[in-house]
């Protein structure tokens, strides 16, 4: 049997090659199809491919959007694109510009939380950085089911978000985030540390809510063991610690200078109202407070008030607290007013 050899007549091969050509042209041929300038694209989670592609096609970046969709056809992989803001250089082919938006890394940035935000200051700060929802942020370091996977028991984290500068993906998910920084809190707080919690009798949340009240009151490392050895006086001595941030904590809203009938706010935070511990944390502090509460100054000191130029003034008895109070008042009486 003589088996017969088919060939495409020439002008059909000819015809094939030509659209092959073209269309490998605009596939991989760098600038057939793509800008002659550096464009920029931001894409925010939960973007589709094609919305992406019209947002290319509006900036600039690739002058048709079939190419692209022809080319990420035939590598699925390519409709991966991370959420983040991308430089798009110039005179890139259309596969080059997908696989370059498909493989660049995450984008990132660098986020300070200072110690002693409270978690709505916190999902403030992180909703200006990276895009994401403040309300989110709430909801997901709020989530039971989230707190309880990592022996959170409290309505929410607060006390939990370790303070820090920090490098997050930009377009983190609230719950990405919320994890991250309960995790720098749990790398921090060692089975060293526990230890020494557990001989002062201090639990996470207590040493947390002891820490916050600490964090609160001053900015100074310095003071801080000596802060948190009044506060643990007044605890064994059964005194209420009357702790004015606190109070602030129970009042909600931007802080600002307390009045005596603020003191009576009906709050189980209100620590002029309540004995002991507040019943939880009421900033997120960082180490140098938690490591002054697990490590206190040896002292009787029972008292402290502002100095008026940033630190305080300690004292053991009232009557020197009194004279302490008159100290301030006087400095604050000698001080221009702020004009700003």
């Amino acid at each position: 049997m003589v088996c017969k050899k088919t060939f495409l007549p020439v002008p059909l091969l000819t015809g094939a090659i030509i659209v092959l050509t073209i269309v490998a042209s605009f596939l991989f041929l760098p600038g057939l199809s793509t800008s002659s300038r550096i464009t920029r694209l931001t894409v925010h989670r939960g973007t589709g491919f094609r919305t992406i592609l019209g947002e290319l096609h509006r900036n600039g970046t690739i002058t048709e959007t079939w190419p692209s969709l022809l080319t990420a056809s035939l590598v699925p992989k390519l409709h991966s694109i991370k959420p983040g803001r991308y430089i798009i250089p110039p005179g890139m082919s259309n596969f080059g510009l997908l696989y370059y938006l498909h493989s660049h890394p995450q984008d990132e940035v660098r986020v300070t939380l200072p110690e002693g935000l409270d978690l709505s200051h916190i999902a403030r700060i992180l909703s200006r950085n990276l895009d994401i929802d403040s309300t989110g942020f709430m909801v997901a370091a709020s989530d039971q089911k989230m707190l309880a996977k990592y022996g959170i028991a409290a309505t929410n984290a607060e006390g939990y978000l370790f303070p820090g500068t920090y490098n997050f993906a930009w377009a983190s998910t609230p719950r990405e985030a919320a994890v991250f920084l309960i995790g720098r809190f749990n790398h921090f707080y060692t089975d060293s540390l526990k230890n020494v919690a557990s001989r002062r009798g201090l639990n996470t949340v207590s040493l947390l809510t002891l820490a916050s009240i600490v964090e609160a009151e001053t900015p100074l490392d310095a003071e801080k063991p000596v802060v948190a050895s009044v506060y643990l006086n007044r605890l064994k001595t059964k005194m209420r610690l009357q702790a004015d941030p606190t109070v602030q904590y129970a009042l909600g809203g931007t802080a600002r200078r307390l009045y005596y009938k603020d003191l009576g706010a009906d709050s189980p935070y209100n620590t002029y109202r309540h004995h002991g511990l507040p019943p939880g944390p009421i900033c997120n502090p960082g180490a140098a407070s938690i490591l002054a509460v697990l490590n206190p100054a040896e002292s009787r000191l029972l008292y402290f008030v502002a100095t008026g130029k940033g630190g305080h003034y300690f004292a053991e008895s009232l009557a020197e607290h009194t004279a302490n109070i008159k100290k301030y008042r006087q400095v604050r009486r000698n001080t221009p007013p702020d004009r700003r």
